[in-house]
């Protein structure tokens, strides 16, 4: 049976305002409701193993939604790292670490690790994608033109994949295109039709 044809009695709450994870989600034909804006504190223990960091703040914003789940409803949150030279790199503050972040990116190999949290009244369910890209080197002037016109703030590790500088500056990936772009959409399908 299709997914979309087991998801007619349940309502799909997709709670993110990422614009790539509502495209995903279209263009994979799984219908959802977006979740208005709601806060969530998304520090993490320390002592967290960096792989885990992703699959923590996702179930972590699952338990901040604030409105009651209903019968038939399906909350899914997700959260996505960068994970370069054992530091976690987030959404960038700024220009300057924007470039900082992609520089640390340029001829080396980083992981992208997507949390997913699947929640309904009666279980929950975690899991999380890795996948690794390789930046080959990139010059200062192709980082600067790529952040003074892509602005890339609101994504971690100051790029998009999909975007000019996936185009120009990516050699390899291992693992899921769509992890990298935010959501592991292959292994969402399965564990949604399972759920």
């Amino acid at each position: 049976m299709l997914l979309h044809d087991k998801l007619k009695n349940y309502r799909l709450i997709l709670a993110s305002q990422s614009p790539r994870r509502r495209q995903l989600l279209e263009d994979a034909d799984i219908e959802f409701t977006l979740a208005p804006r709601f806060e969530c504190d998304e520090s993490f223990p320390s002592e967290l193993p960096a792989a885990e960091v992703a699959e923590y703040l996702s179930r972590l914003k699952s338990e901040a939604y604030p409105e009651p789940l209903g019968e038939g409803d399906i909350l899914l949150t997700a959260d996505t790292v960068v994970i370069a030279e054992g530091q976690i790199l987030g959404k960038p503050a700024d220009r300057a670490e924007a470039i900082a972040m992609i520089t640390l990116l340029s001829g080396r190999d980083h992981e992208v690790v997507t949390g997913t949290t699947l929640r309904s009244k009666d279980k929950v369910q975690s899991f999380s994608v890795s996948s690794k890209v390789r930046f080959r080197v990139l010059d200062a002037e192709e980082i600067e033109y790529y952040v003074d016109r892509y602005r890339p703030f609101d994504k971690a590790g100051a790029y998009g994949i999909q975007e000019w500088i996936g185009y120009v500056g990516i050699e390899r990936l291992e693992g899921s295109f769509y992890n990298v772009m935010g959501l592991p959409v292959q292994r969402l399908y399965c564990e949604l039709k399972e759920f």
